[in-house]
């Protein structure tokens, strides 16, 4: 009678991942599995009539331990959450970038409007300055006066 083996099940290094989101990618469903070891590749096969992926994917651990942990984990997981946080991130540095930008326009604005009201008000004194030097000195009032009547 031959002795029977009992059989451990294989295990094996690539796991496929099913039921992925439109919005996921290779880098989402990487970021998603990296906490359970190194991967040597992470794959999601394109339709060729779209070239979007085929709403799964393989990723493939260096170590068999690794990729059970990942199973073990994983199962069950909604990586489109994954993938509206990728966006998010990325709204936020637009917006964060955006608002820098508006600042630094407001900032410019307000100095440009205050160097504006400085010379308004310098040449404010200096029409000042030109009635006061009239009014001291005849020669220049009875030009005035003279300007005055002729435009009259």
């Amino acid at each position: 009678m031959a002795q029977q083996q009992q059989q451990q099940p294989v295990q094996k290094n690539t796991l496929y991942v099913g039921g992925l989101a439109e919005e996921v990618n290779e880098s989402i469903l990487h970021a998603a599995f990296i906490p359970f070891g190194d991967i040597k590749d992470v794959k999601t096969p394109l339709d060729q009539a779209t070239q979007k992926h085929r709403s799964f994917g393989f990723v493939t651990f260096l170590e068999k331990e690794d990729a059970s942990a990942a199973m073990d984990n994983m199962d069950g997981a909604e990586l489109y959450v994954w993938a509206d946080a990728d966006t998010w991130f990325e709204r936020q540095r637009q917006q964060e970038e955006m608002d820098r930008i508006q600042a630094e326009n407001r900032a410019a604005m307000q100095a440009a409007d205050e160097l504006h009201r400085k010379k308004m008000a310098q040449e404010r004194e200096g029409e000042k300055e030109d009635e006061m030097e009239i009014k001291d000195d005849p020669m220049e009032r009875a030009e005035a006066e003279v300007l005055k009547q002729n435009s009259s």
